[in-house]
């Protein structure tokens, strides 16, 4: 048995914070977005970009992060990364319009990309192969915790101080995670003989940037209708198929091709692009729908997004015993089910809904995430060969990161899609000469024969169809996530190696 690695719980610590760091951030600016749009003069579309460019610098930037760990060293990388988004942080919190914004968001992404798959590699060689599970349970805390945590601390932060706050509050975070990194890790060993795929990484951006786009501005363009979202989305798929090509028949490709013999994590992969998107999508729909539709304030609608935060941590504190006690494929299938039933309360939702019902279903959803990205993180680097793991985490993440901004981008695009829709269907039925729109109880604002009561109808109207819409969003999410089930039975569970891992073999410390 090998001897204890030297200083391993204060590099946990600061591993943990430097992913938390990251994820926080594409979810803390949510409950702020309404306060950023109205201080940038921006349109719910253009605004979107605070979000997604975050989320598509990231995935953009997450798989080069194998190759730099092993030009440069983990330690290079992971503390110039933190570094970067520290200072990124900083200019984001002193953006004065919304081009400076979308750009210091996109820095702030691509410099936080390469922590969360080095900061996964590295807690993998950290711990032993038994203590695997308590290893992805602290990952899980950086993975999950952060983007569940982020608009509470959002709200609190945006209520109490002002939105700036939510990008300053990087910079303390990240100091600490700085220094706990450059002084207690010590370098990994140097590859320089493999060679950077350029063509390949030049490939896969440009696809996903013009994805992204089209995505974005597909509302707006009147989708296919607009010869832009069709050339956008050509060239994504042209440029797809070649990555794809290159990637199966160059010496020196990109990405491994081997990773994909791995049916585990190759399924894992399939799962989390599907499953854990829509719970991104939800946490940035969800408080628009508080705070838009209800009128709660944003300190409030901070604090209904808690209880998802303490489900998440509730399985934090259990994963680790449960281990392989329990079938993974068990602890997920009971995520799966416990994230769609609390999308399918969601969907159920009214304008009179109550904090309460808000407040149950946000926990039960929180215990379903825990339950969900732990044992998918355990069946897909169970079976993966060692030397593979920082180029499947980068994967992972990428994956993970392009599939939150997609369906956010398309789920933000249904939204106001299905708002015109249902306001105009609404718009049908009414008209003054209903008996119904005669009654004695309705609300004197709705005066027909005024141009102020016509435009407090319409307000009303908008609200109404709004509402529909958000309705409408969280029950495609909750049947997206039912539909992950199958992928399930892909899954074989990997017998637990005795071998310890020697950390000078993975991981050089002091």
């Amino acid at each position: 048995m090998s001897a204890p690695v030297p200083h391993r719980f204060w590099i946990t610590v600061s591993l943990t914070l430097a992913a938390l760091m990251q994820t926080i951030d594409s979810t803390i600016a949510n409950v702020a977005l309404p306060h950023i749009q109205g201080s940038m003069a921006a349109t719910q579309d253009e605004i979107a970009w605070v979000l997604t460019s975050y989320i598509l610098a990231t995935a953009i930037m997450t798989p080069p992060s194998a190759f730099l760990a092993n030009r440069f060293g983990q330690k290079r990388v992971i503390v110039v990364s933190t570094a970067g988004f520290i200072l990124a942080s900083a200019l984001c919190g002193a953006a004065t319009s919304l081009n400076q914004m979308v750009l210091f968001r996109f820095l702030q992404g691509g410099f936080g990309a390469p922590l969360m798959p080095i900061v996964q590699t590295v807690l993998l060689n950290l711990y032993t192969d038994q203590e695997r599970a308590k290893a992805m349970a602290i990952f899980g805390l950086g993975v999950l915790f952060g983007p569940v945590i982020g608009p509470t601390l959002g709200g609190i932060l945006t209520d109490y101080y002002d939105w700036r706050w939510v990008f300053f509050i990087n910079v303390p975070l990240g100091i600490f995670a700085f220094f706990g990194l450059s002084t207690l890790m010590r370098e990994t060993p140097l590859d320089k003989a493999r060679l950077f795929d350029w063509f390949g990484f030049a490939l896969l951006s440009l696809s996903i940037a013009t994805l992204q786009l089209a995505l974005d501005r597909g509302q707006s363009q009147n989708w296919f209708q607009s010869f832009e979202i069709i050339f956008e989305l050509g060239i994504s798929g042209l440029c797809m198929y070649l990555f794809l090509v290159h990637m199966f028949t160059a010496n020196n490709p990109f990405v491994e091709p081997a990773l994909f013999r791995d049916r585990n994590f190759v399924s894992g992969l399939v799962f989390s692009f599907f499953a854990m998107s829509t719970v991104m999508a939800t946490m940035a729909l969800l408080p628009m729908f508080l705070q838009n539709l209800l009128g709660i304030p944003v300190l409030t609608a901070g604090a209904l997004m808690a209880p998802r935060g303490i489900g998440t941590l509730v399985v934090m504190l259990i994963a680790s015993r449960l281990g392989n006690k329990i079938d993974p494929r068990l602890q997920l299938l009971s995520g799966v089910l416990l994230t769609a039933y609390s999308m399918h309360v969601m969907a159920h939702f009214t304008l009179d809904v109550d904090t309460h019902t808000v407040i149950i279903a946000g926990f039960i959803q929180g215990i379903g995430i825990g339950f969900t990205i732990i044992p998918v993180n355990m069946l897909m680097f169970s079976t993966l060969e060692n030397r593979y793991r920082t180029e499947g985490a980068a994967m992972y993440n990428l994956l993970r990161n392009l599939s939150s901004s997609l369906f956010i981008s398309l789920m933000v695009s249904q939204l106001a899609q299905n708002s015109q829709l249902y306001h105009a269907q609404l718009s049908e039925t009414l008209n003054p000469f209903r008996d119904v729109m005669q009654e004695s109880w309705l609300p004197e604002a709705w005066d027909w024969h005024s141009t102020l009561g016509a435009m407090v109808l319409n307000g009303e109207l908008s609200k109404q169809a709004s509402s529909l819409a958000f309705f409408n969003d969280f029950a495609m999410m909750k049947w997206m996530v039912l539909a992950t089930i199958p992928l399930l039975l892909l899954f074989r569970r990997a017998k637990t190696r005795a071998k310890i891992i020697e950390p000078e073999e993975q991981l050089h410390l002091e």
